[in-house]
């Protein structure tokens, strides 16, 4: 029987995830342990890159394991692990930044982006941190990264320095493909509609949380900008607020588009707007309550990470032994 491809994706704890993270990612994690080995992790590592609160980091791993369980994904049939719980990530991690360019790491538009809004802690981990992502990546060997669209420069980064590595030592490391699902990979801000949903801009309001309360998003969504118009027509580039909220409730009710605008056809943005946020609330509920049940049991949550780890090690701990050995390392004796 042939053995499953592998998929490989992180999450950052550094907050609860955007209802835009659940409908172009999280959504879609879940159903690929059908066909894939999955293995999901907390990016703790690459978190600390930017100034966290210990004990807020510390609750928001906490949280993050049960929310993804609550999304569907199951530890059972997928390996979910906390980045740090695995030793082998720094290890690659380091390796890898000795076959990474300066070149390469100053051409990432992340690392600029970052830089800007911190620009009293532009550190060495910022700058370097695609060598570790790409070590997140190559340690498993994985086939696929779901990443979005404006990730994709990462995955490019990642398959360079197999490529160079395998050029110097043979066949060593897989090449990873972006894998991109086609709808709901980028949802916008609900204020500003031109830029994509994000954590990091929760204060102007336009960000809905994955655990928010029903009476939150439904205030976010009654607030949201449209246009001058009230014809709702979904038009990205001329009408992107409310052709935002289109796709948002599109994909939320599996509704096609030209569905949508035919059966709000002669209504306004005060008719849409509150159904969106109806349509929203509940595609939430059930994975908010479930989240507050499993965090509760935190004997669980800490049980389901521990396993993760080591299923993840076994496999992360080969790739590591070869490369060591292939660049001239002397392995431990027993």
């Amino acid at each position: 029987m042939e053995s499953k491809k592998v998929i490989l994706s992180g999450i950052q704890p550094s907050g609860t995830p955007t209802l835009g993270s659940y409908l172009g990612a999280l959504r879609n994690w879940a159903a690929l342990s059908v066909e894939f080995e999955c293995f999901y992790m907390i990016v703790d590592m690459h978190a600390i890159t930017a100034r966290q609160i210990p004990a807020e980091l510390r609750k928001v791993q906490y949280e993050q394991v049960a929310l993804l369980i609550a999304c569907g994904i199951n530890p059972e049939d997928n390996t979910l692990f906390i980045q740090s719980h695995v030793p082998e990530h720094a290890q690659l991690a380091w390796v890898l930044n000795c076959y990474t360019m300066f070149g390469e790491l100053s051409r990432m538009t992340q690392f600029k982006d970052k830089s800007a809004k911190n620009a009293d802690n532009i550190n060495a981990g910022l700058f370097t941190y695609p060598a570790l992502q790409a070590a997140d990546i190559l340690l498993y060997q994985a086939d696929y990264v779901p990443v979005g669209a404006d990730q994709k420069q990462h995955v490019e980064l990642t398959r360079d320095i197999a490529v160079r590595f395998n050029g110097i030592y043979g066949d060593v490391f897989k090449l990873p493909e972006p894998y991109i699902p086609e709808v709901g990979a980028r949802i916008m801000d609900l204020q500003t509609p031109t830029r994509k949903m994000s954590k990091s801009e929760i204060a102007d309001g336009g960000c809905v949380l994955m655990l928010d309360t029903p009476e939150e998003i439904m205030r976010s969504f009654k607030r949201a900008v449209t246009d001058s118009e009230t014809v709702i027509k979904f038009d990205p580039k001329k009408k992107p607020g409310i052709s935002n909220m289109i796709q948002i409730y599109s994909v939320c009710t599996g509704k096609e588009i030209v569905c949508i605008e035919n059966e709000f056809a002669g209504k306004g943005y005060g008719d849409f707007k509150p159904v969106v946020g109806e349509a929203v609330v509940e595609l939430l509920r059930p994975i908010r309550e479930e989240t507050h049940k499993l965090l509760a049991d935190k004997a669980y949550i800490e049980s389901v990470f521990k396993n993760g780890a080591d299923k993840a090690s076994y496999t992360a701990s080969k790739t590591l032994r070869k490369v060591y050995k292939k660049i001239g390392f002397i392995e431990k004796p027993r």
